[in-house]
């Protein structure tokens, strides 16, 4: 099976033949596999060398002549090292484009922390109008790609090695898998595989995101009236990133909400994927431990 990254650079290529406004704007991270995309299309893929600041910059140049650009790097460098960028070039000028990252939380071990960005969603909440999406599955990548250059507003694609063994249908909100009473659970994008293991046998609702932005409080406060309100998240970023908008969704119902994800304690030795995945409490065993003590079962 091909990587979101595989598949980023794939579909990207295709669509770049298919409709004239887009453009791809690369820091040299990926520009390889665009090789033959920059040869039929010259003016619409740019690399612009190791400046990150300046890849927000042109895309955002771009969008002001009515291109829609889609800019890739590392999250670390596409989200937080240019984030001034994003805020001003995008968010003040009123202009739109699709951010695509590789790299996730620790996708990339060995390349130390530089590489690493568990906090780039928690980043982009604080500015306004970005859809967010964090896709499980290459399958899942490609739809939601799709989606959004052909929209025209601005979109990030948190894309990671981490895959689910399987695409499951992507929908605007959550999807609902499993029913239950004694609580809810939420996944989001590539950790689903682990919860659905760690929660096996556990009576929970369990709900599937692959957008988290905008936050879909519409289809939490209808499981929650079918269940007991406690709310456990599970996101393969920041612990904590979305609690907020759970809060926000249940603020007329009495409810609990525990967050999992990365922790802020950063892991000192560069190990695996998943090592790191299992450092930081995100494998099954530790899940269903997690989740089995705040439910109390």
């Amino acid at each position: 099976m091909d990587t979101m990254r595989d598949r980023f650079i794939s579909t990207t290529s295709r669509l770049l033949d298919e409709d004239p406004r887009l453009a791809v704007v690369l820091a040299e991270i990926s520009r390889d596999g665009f090789q033959q995309a920059e040869r039929r299309h010259p003016h619409r893929v740019i690399n612009v060398g190791i400046r990150e600041q300046l890849l927000i910059g042109v895309g955002g140049g771009l969008a002001l002549t009515g291109m829609r650009p889609v800019m890739h790097t590392f999250a670390s460098f596409l989200v937080e090292r240019p984030f001034e960028q994003i805020k001003l070039d995008f968010g003040h000028q009123g202009v739109s484009g699709v951010l695509v990252s590789a790299g996730a939380s620790y996708d990339w071990p060995a390349g130390g922390f530089t590489h690493m960005s568990p906090g780039d969603v928690a980043l982009l909440d604080t500015l306004d109008g970005w859809t967010v999406h964090v896709p499980g599955h290459p399958d899942e990548a490609e739809t939601l790609l799709r989606q959004a250059v052909a929209g025209d507003d601005r979109v990030y694609v948190r894309l990671s090695l981490q895959s689910n063994a399987s695409a499951r249908p992507v929908s605007p909100g959550f999807t609902t898998l499993r029913e239950g009473r004694a609580g809810v659970v939420v996944a989001v994008g590539p950790l689903l595989d682990n919860v659905l293991a760690a929660t096996e046998g556990l009576d929970v609702t369990l709900l599937y995101a692959t957008t988290v932005r905008p936050f879909d409080a519409a289809t939490l406060r209808r499981a929650v009236a079918g269940a007991r309100a406690d709310v456990v998240l599970v996101e393969p970023y920041l612990a904590g990133t979305s609690t907020t908008a759970v809060n926000d969704a249940l603020a007329e119902t009495p409810h609990r909400v525990l967050g999992l994800g990365v922790s802020r304690r950063e892991l000192r030795t560069y190990g695996s994927m998943e090592e790191h995945l299992t450092g930081q409490g995100l494998d099954p065993a530790a899940l269903r431990e997690r989740v089995t003590t705040f439910l109390g079962r």
